[in-house]
């Protein structure tokens, strides 16, 4: 039996080829999800590693606080101790060539010793008023050294530095993301305004660095934390491994979906393969073998194609992640690679994964092959399969479909959050499951509607494909639930991206009807730009939102005001009870946050504790809706706010066109308002809601890309399927050909039936992920906005019908091709 099974499997060598792609696809992805992680992972701990070895210990505040002056004091006068330099950081924003602060957020005012600094171009400051950028900010920003660059202090006044040099931040993502600005120490300080360090490094003069931190350890005392250099790279790179650890477990889950698709694929192909072989294993059994070697030689069958066909999805993944690997290094994104490589247990996963996916879908073809009669051996040509409904198909489909329904019914009825969104996931699954396995029950029906056009449409042809499609229903459930899986997944993506997207502009229209919002880098606008929007005649609504620090009930919180005359205006805050109506003296509104952390509720009393004067007893008029107000957590009335509070942390400005005053002018007015400001930044709320559409769009071309994949992978089990079904219907496809059907007729009629299989994975999918999806945007939030992306669904659908029709090309041409003599006489 051994040498039999291995005879057919060269002798049929390109009837397996599609399911070996399937399974090297899945298996790819997975391994090159390990490659790309290892390799990042190698790479921080190369550079954890590498800056270890220029710090023998390292001293750490054990709490947020800064480690104070005193601590380097005692540090530089311990026996051992060769030089100690502490690590100044804090906020330095950089002012950019057209004047305003450089990002989102302000850079990073730093003072790095030395020996850690890694310069690429020019050198490390060396006196007061010399400076480094970072390499990304440098770059971006078009400065050299040699420039004179800008900083605002942290007293909000401008300083200018000589630029000597460009650093490698290395794997400080934190600097990566901001930017830095490099000072010595005395110039770190002088500018952030901090007080103390973050880190203190200490090299040894002789102790080994155990024996240093010890001595360190007494003579600082408790209250901070020391290690030597190697420990505290350990510290980052396990601290690192956790980030990577949550990427790689979401791209594994598409792996792991990509794989699902890929069974389904596998157990079509073998559940086909053992119908056409027949009357070749009735022989088998004629000749003695018995059902255990009929079995075994299916499994073994399995076994091989899944060993080679993970072997080369090791090579695929080695290929991906080498490939993601270079697209990090050319885009410079400032992370850290080591060597490309297979691991041993990338290796294992990889090969236990595919192996055990392929024999798993096999078995139960395989088993139907073991009740194969012997006398099978005498038929002319292999019967189609029958297919009955059966009581037990109904009864367990129901029960799923029950179970799913009864627990997504569940999820949108509890409060919106995390737990809602899982139980509404796993409503989905059982759902499916429903759907699985009363795939050959629907698919009947359904491709009598998917194919109705297409029948009337293609003629003689479109009818026999129609018929075609609907002669094997657990044949063509298998094939399209493939497809359902890739199309179901990014239908739902597109609900939930499209409603958020509606959601969230809904929400910000009822609540802010603002042109523009002006906010600072620094936190806080001053109050003569404030007075120099008001005079500007092009702009109107001009509102100020104030916050500062306070206890509330024995809390700190950020309390705030707006203008008094802007609620019900330019302000129109959602409530999820109470009102602010008439909002003034002795009133408070809080955000939801803050209800459910103290307990509170309309008509309770609250207690505010201003940074200076009496406390403040307020009765609760409204709870906000926090996930969408940009209201203080807890407003007070203006009055109140300006009697109370001296500093003023934050400030935000929002502001409206004039009537029959064009963006541009009003843009124009604000711009020279604000330009003695720095640190003053300009948003309109077009601006804002466009970066948000491009990053939501971004979410779902990353997630449509990785779920591609599993479309692949199914059209894949698409032409499988015809191709195993045109060797199938040889003698049928021969006749229809004696009776005057034609090749270009031939070739349209398998096309429109793969028109239809794609059809119905699609139709299905669609319903699927509309309802799944519109279940899951409803434990986002208590007022969602649903929005239904039409052009996409049918986007969606459409380019399932034309991949279905590119599967079949191949298929169909090698049916066309075929002689009808050769044909009809084949047994």
């Amino acid at each position: 039996m051994f040498k039999t099974t291995l005879a057919g499997l060269f002798a049929h060598k390109p009837r397996l080829l599609l399911t070996s792609l399937a399974i090297t696809l899945g298996v790819g992805f997975i391994a090159g999800t390990f490659v790309l992680t290892d390799t990042i992972d190698a790479g921080f701990t190369r550079a954890f590693a590498a800056d270890a070895a220029k710090v023998d210990v390292v001293v750490l505040p054990r709490d947020a606080d800064d480690l104070p002056r005193e601590t380097l004091d005692k540090i530089r006068a311990v026996p051992g101790v060769r030089d100690a330099q502490p690590v100044i950081r804090g906020d330095a924003p950089l002012i950019g060539k057209d004047g305003k602060t450089v990002g989102d957020a302000p850079t990073a005012g730093v003072s790095i010793p030395a020996n850690r600094l890694n310069v690429t171009t020019g050198r490390a400051p060396t006196a007061d008023g010399q400076a480094v950028l970072d390499k990304g900010t440098a770059k971006a920003q078009g400065f050299e050294p040699g420039d004179t660059i800008s900083v605002l202090g942290h007293d909000d006044d401008r300083h200018d530095f000589h630029l000597v040099g460009v650093f490698d931040p290395g794997v400080d993502q934190t600097i990566a993301y901001r930017g830095a600005v490099g000072f010595t120490s005395a110039d770190a300080l002088r500018i952030t305004g901090e007080k103390g360090f973050r880190e203190i490094d200490v090299v040894t003069a002789g102790p080994s660095p155990e024996g240093l931190r010890t001595t360190v350890e007494k003579a600082v005392g408790t209250g901070v934390i020391v290690q030597t250099g190697q420990e505290r790279a350990q510290d980052l790179a396990a601290r690192n491994g956790a980030d990577t650890a949550f990427l790689k477990m979401g791209l594994l889950l598409f792996g792991v979906i990509a794989l699902l698709v890929a069974g389904l694929v596998i157990y079509n192909t073998f559940n086909i393969l053992v119908a056409q072989r027949t009357r070749e294993m009735a022989l088998l059994r004629c000749i003695g073998a018995t059902r255990r070697q009929v079995f075994g030689s299916i499994v073994l069958e399995s076994v091989v194609v899944g060993l080679l066909s993970s072997v080369l999805g090791l090579l695929a993944g080695l290929g991906l992640g080498a490939a993601a690997v270079a697209l990090l290094r050319g885009v410079e994104a400032g992370i850290p690679t080591g060597t490309v490589g297979l691991t041993p247990q990338t290796v294992a996963v990889g090969l236990v994964t595919g192996l055990a996916v392929t024999v798993a879908a096999a078995l139960p073809p395989a088993r139907h092959a073991t009740r194969v009669a012997p006398i099978a051996a005498l038929r002319t040509q292999v019967e189609e399969q029958t297919f009955r409904t059966g009581v037990a198909r109904v009864v367990f489909a129901g029960l799923f479909a029950l179970a799913g329904i009864a627990v997504t019914a569940a999820a949108v009825s509890l409060k919106p959050g995390e737990a809602g969104l899982m139980m509404a996931m796993g409503g989905g699954v059982l759902v499916f499951f429903a759907v699985l396995i009363l795939g050959p029950v629907i698919v009947k029906p359904l491709s009598g509607l998917a194919g109705w056009l297409p029948a009337r449409l293609f003629g003689v042809p479109g009818r026999l494909a129609v018929t075609n499609a609907r002669r094997n229903p657990r044949r063509a459930a298998t094939t399209t639930i493939a497809l359902t899986i890739g199309v179901t997944l990014m239908t739902s993506m597109s609900v939930m991206t499209a409603t958020v997207r509606a959601t969230v502009s809904a929400e910000l229209d009822r609540q802010f009807p603002v042109d523009y919002l002006v906010s600072a880098q620094t936190g806080e606008v001053p109050r003569a730009a404030v007075d120099a929007l008001r005079a500007r005649p092009e702009l109107t609504g001009v509102t100020e939102i104030q916050a500062a620090k306070a206890e509330v009930n024995g809390r700190e919180w950020q309390v705030g005001t707006v203008t008094r005359s802007a609620i019900g205006t330019t302000v129109k805050p959602e409530t999820s009870s109470g009102s602010m109506d008439g909002f003034g003296q002795g009133e408070v509104a809080v955000g939801e946050s803050v209800a459910k952390d103290l307990g509170l509720k309309v008509g309770d009393t609250v207690t505010v504790t201003p940074g200076r004067g009496d406390d403040i007893r307020l009765t609760v008029v409204a709870v906000l809706k926090s996930d969408v107000s940009m209201l203080p957590t807890v407003t007070i009335p203006e009055e109140t706010f300006n009697r109370a509070f001296e500093t003023v942390v934050n400030r935000t400005i929002v502001a409206n066109a004039a009537e029959s005053v064009p963006a541009d002018r009003a843009r124009e007015a604000l711009d020279d308002a604000t330009r003695p400001y720095p640190a003053v930044q300009v948003g309109s709320t077009t601006e804002i809601r466009g970066q948000f559409d491009d990053a939501m769009n971004m979410v779902l071309l990353v997630v449509t890309g990785l779920l591609g994949l599993a479309i692949v992978i199914s059209l894949l089990g698409i032409a499988n399927t015809l191709s195993l079904s045109v060797h199938e219907r040889t003698r049928e496809s021969a006749l229809l050909r004696a009776l005057g059907l034609t090749r270009p007729q031939l070739r349209r009629m398998i096309a429109v039936e793969a028109l239809v299989l794609g059809l119905v994975g699609a139709l299905v999918g669609v319903v699927l992920g509309v309802v799944f999806g519109w279940a899951a945007t409803q434990t986002f939030s208590d007022s969602v906005s649903f929005q239904l992306p039409a052009a996409q669904i049918l986007i969606f659908i459409a380019a399932s019908g034309l991949a279905g029709v590119i599967a079949a090309l191949l298929p169909a041409r090698r049916a066309a091709r075929a002689s009808i003599v050769g044909s009809l006489a084949a047994t």
